[in-house]
């Protein structure tokens, strides 16, 4: 079990983190925010890549900051940017890594180092430099690189960013088969990867965690408070000023307005009974709900 108790982090006048508590269990767990909102600080610190100014975090009842090694011999960590050795071929680097890991014995190695690469859709680039890779396939060797050594918690920050379609549903359904014995936090912007995987999820916002719950759950807080209307792109502003708005969505004959109301607005405004998570994630981000 992974618990964060009451962590904070200040960069100079920046609160990244304010008073964060979490408790996870093996599983799947989206991490959903916007840019800024405090996700790879978070992640960060969970990695041990830096200690928070406040609070602890607990890994089967060990704190992290104490001893790093309880969590570093567990954790497979994909962040948002990595860098890579300059000339060396995705299976020699894969190779260097696996025994940085402690995976000694050879043939294990190349048999997670062929199965991983086979994943994420590399086997046939695997003795080309990783650094001539495009960032989609830069970004599915992170996968490989993170999953290696069968880790218990897995830590992934962003990851389908520059994946295309084909590609991210790959990384989704590997994340999902690992998902049963590991925690998997899975840190994004990207609703749809949410909603797709993972059972549990957070909203982060401006720090600070402002909804937790499974997505039905958090769904159906907004059931019957979600209304649309099709509107001219000049009356947005206006619609901004006199209801609480969710989104807005451009079409070739308009915009439609969605917004958040404890009752019918009138004003042409109509029920939608069916909200997705999107609906939800601005109400609790807005701080609606």
């Amino acid at each position: 079990m992974l618990q964060v108790q009451g962590i904070s982090k200040v960069y100079g006048n920046v609160h990244a983190l304010k008073n964060v508590s979490l408790d996870l269990k093996p599983g799947l767990f989206g991490l959903l925010g916007p840019n800024g909102a405090g996700k790879s600080t978070l992640m960060k610190t969970l990695a041990t890549l830096q200690l928070p100014d406040e609070g602890q975090v607990l890994y089967d009842g060990q704190d992290i900051a104490t001893d790093p090694s309880v969590m570093r011999d567990v954790l497979g960590y994909l962040p948002q940017d990595f860098g890579v050795y300059p000339k060396m071929s995705a299976v020699a680097l894969l190779e260097h890594i696996a025994v940085l890991k402690g995976l000694h014995n050879k043939k294990e190695r190349d048999e997670q180092i062929r199965y991983l690469l086979k994943s994420v859709n590399l086997w046939t680039k695997r003795r080309t430099a990783v650094s001539t890779y495009s960032g989609g396939m830069r970004q599915r060797f992170g996968v490989a690189q993170a999953m290696l050594g069968d880790p218990k918690v897995l830590i992934v920050d962003e990851p389908t960013a520059g994946l295309d379609p084909f590609e991210r549903q790959r990384f989704l359904d590997l994340l999902s088969e690992a998902g049963d014995d590991k925690i998997i936090i899975l840190s994004t912007h990207i609703v749809e990867d949410i909603r797709d995987l993972c059972p549990d999820m957070a909203i982060m916002g401006d720090g600070e965690v402002v909804a937790r719950g499974a997505p039905e759950m958090l769904i159906d807080k907004i059931r019957g408070k979600v209304f649309r209307k099709e509107v001219d792109k000049t009356d947005v502003a206006d619609i901004e000023k006199t209801h609480q708005v969710l989104s807005t969505r451009r079409r070739p004959s308009g915009v439609i307005a969605s917004i958040y109301a404890d009752s019918a607005p009138g004003d042409g405004f109509e029920p939608d009974d069916e909200p997705v998570l999107q609906d939800a994630y601005f109400a609790h981000l807005y701080k609606f709900v």
